[in-house]
């Protein structure tokens, strides 16, 4: 059922933490060094990030404890272990920015390049798990132009790194901006037959929403990407990429497909339906990967 949210007020800003000066460090110093000499000084560093973060470890605790119907004691181990990957993505993401490789494996590319060569164009919709960024090194088109919306508040370091590495890819980044702009450049990309790739599972700067059964609860999705692919005639494939191993990820690639009878729907309840089969998506990805969901506020309020 689609609603409106009385206020977009941010419980996370979701923002990489550390200032420029240390994020370009970490580059130069991935340029040296092995990934794995750094993941060792994130696995003590943890612990202190769970203390002083106090909102954050009780959202993710609450996941565990209720969503995923743990024990207090295996949800305590399962927070501290979501935290130190959510700290190896992060580390991940500087490693590409210095040039170091990933192995990754695609699961569903068929279906990727068969609607990356049809004429229409189509959505990525992804979410707050996994590395989803990485999917910019091999998720190409030659025949279309890959645009993706990316949150504008992140620092110089990181929105200069990304774009280098990902528009060598024909990747255009689209920034998230106040006077809603971004709108209209969304919309053109599908009409002019391009890829367009977003984020799904946040609400944050989006007044209408969704309610979705996710995980055994109600949660609100935001209503946008799904009333945009309706309103576009747009194809929507989900899109994760986990992580595996410390060098080593699986990209997940599924479509999201309607029956002959919910494509007769009228425009709202279409668009309820898309938000429901990418939540069945999102949902069987969480499942098998409890420790990549990455949304440190309560999702379920």
């Amino acid at each position: 059922m689609e609603q409106t949210e009385q206020t977009t007020e941010r419980k996370w800003s979701g923002r990489t933490d550390g200032n420029a000066w240390m994020q370009k460090s970490l580059i130069n110093i991935y340029r040296l060094m092995d990934l794995r000499f750094l993941y060792f000084p994130m696995a003590l560093i943890v612990p202190f990030y769970m203390l002083f973060s106090r909102k954050g470890y009780l959202a993710i605790y609450h996941y565990f404890r209720k969503r995923m119907h743990e024990t207090p004691a295996k949800a305590f181990f399962h927070v501290y272990s979501n935290h130190f990957v959510f700290g190896q993505v992060i580390l991940d993401r500087f490693a590409a920015y210095a040039g170091k490789k990933f192995e990754l494996e695609l699961d569903g590319y068929d279906v990727y390049q068969q609607y990356a060569k049809g004429e229409k164009g189509f959505m990525i919709l992804t979410a707050h798990t996994g590395n989803y960024e990485l999917a910019g090194y091999s998720l190409v088109s030659k025949e279309k132009r890959f645009n993706t919306l990316i949150y504008s508040g992140e620092t110089d370091t990181i929105l200069e790194n990304r774009k280098k590495m990902l528009t060598k890819n024909n990747i255009r980044l689209i920034g998230v901006k106040p006077d809603l702009s971004h709108l209209f450049i969304m919309s053109s990309a599908l009409r002019d037959g391009e890829i367009l790739s977003m984020t799904a599972d946040r609400i944050f700067g989006s007044p209408k929403y969704i309610n979705c059964t996710f995980l055994g609860k109600e949660a609100k999705f935001p209503l946008g990407p799904f009333a945009l692919a309706v309103q576009r005639e747009a194809p929507i494939l989900t899109v994760f990429v986990m992580k595996e191993s410390v060098k080593r990820y699986r990209i997940y690639i599924r479509p999201i497909t309607l029956s002959d009878k919910e494509k007769e729907l009228p425009g709202k309840e279409k668009a309820a339906c898309l938000a429901k089969k990418y939540v069945e998506h999102l949902e069987k990805t969480i499942l098998r990967y409890p420790a990549q969901w990455f949304n440190y506020f309560e999702f379920w309020e």
